[in-house]
């Protein structure tokens, strides 16, 4: 990510910015230090930076947070909070694990998913967007179970290198499988969707996951439905992939793309 630092400040200012997807671990340096340059260079220019998911690649466990490449992620949200940012986490499917202490040391609060907000005059529904891909029953009866509190209690009282081993087998497991899935069934499903704006009342969704930018408009009762889709980070490939959302003071939401330039 270029230094865009001259450019932020003569923006207007964010109400909000959304990410999601990045994946962030050691083995990618560049993703990672874009992802520094954007809490200093966009981030810090907002109210508020809402973190909708899948940030780590994986988490296995708050007692986890005292790796040094851990607190370094933490350590840089903390400093954003402290200069007076809100900053909010979604659980993904990837760091879940996330809990109380983390979000202590980062300055953040946790949300359930999904999350109503009302800023700028709009309301928006945000969620990290794997509980809506129900067409893959596969992954769905997977997530019921790692999601109950008495599996994560007895997987938390695990020895850590134990949990690594087998969230690392997981992962292949799941990588695996995943070629043998089309496309369809691992993205969102429309009723699931429609579902969601449904029980929130909101005409607007964020949410990242599928890995598939995009703004989507559908009509539906005299109704335009709106949802925007983050995209994943990599900035240890060429052309790189990243981006995110923005919501202006007037209510507008603008997306970016990973070199910062806005998309239509």
């Amino acid at each position: 990510m270029t230094d865009t630092s001259s450019l932020s400040k003569a923006q207007p200012r964010a109400v909000a910015l959304f990410i999601s997807d990045l994946h962030l671990q050691a083995g990618l340096p560049r993703t990672t230090q874009a992802f520094f340059d954007f809490l200093t260079q966009r981030a810090a220019f907002a109210e508020h930076l809402y973190l909708l998911g899948d940030i780590f690649e994986y988490w296995a466990g708050d007692d986890d947070l005292d790796t040094p490449y851990n607190r370094a992620i933490a350590d840089a949200l903390r400093r954003l909070s402290d200069r007076g940012v809100q900053l909010f986490w979604i659980a993904g499917n990837r760091d879940f694990l996330v809990g109380a202490s983390f979000a202590e040391a980062a300055g953040l609060t946790i949300l359930d998913d999904p999350h109503v907000i009302r800023l700028a005059g709009r309301d928006i529904t945000l969620a990290h967007g794997d509980a809506q891909c129900t067409d893959d029953t596969a992954y769905m009866a997977f997530r019921a179970q790692v999601r109950q509190a008495a599996w994560q209690q007895q997987f938390l009282t695990m020895p850590l290198a134990q949990r690594k081993a087998i969230i690392e087998g997981v992962r292949q497991n799941s990588k695996d499988a995943n070629k043998e899935k089309s496309y369809e069934i691992m993205d969102v499903n429309a009723d699931a969707i429609r579902n969601l704006y449904d029980s929130t009342g909101t005409q607007t969704l964020i949410h990242g996951h599928t890995h598939r930018p995009a703004l989507h408009a559908v009509e539906a009762g005299g109704r335009t439905l709106l949802r925007y889709v983050l995209p994943d980070w990599e900035y240890d490939v060429e052309p790189a992939r990243g981006g995110w959302i923005s919501l202006t003071q007037d209510g507008v939401l603008h997306r970016f793309d990973a070199t910062g330039m806005e998309l239509e």
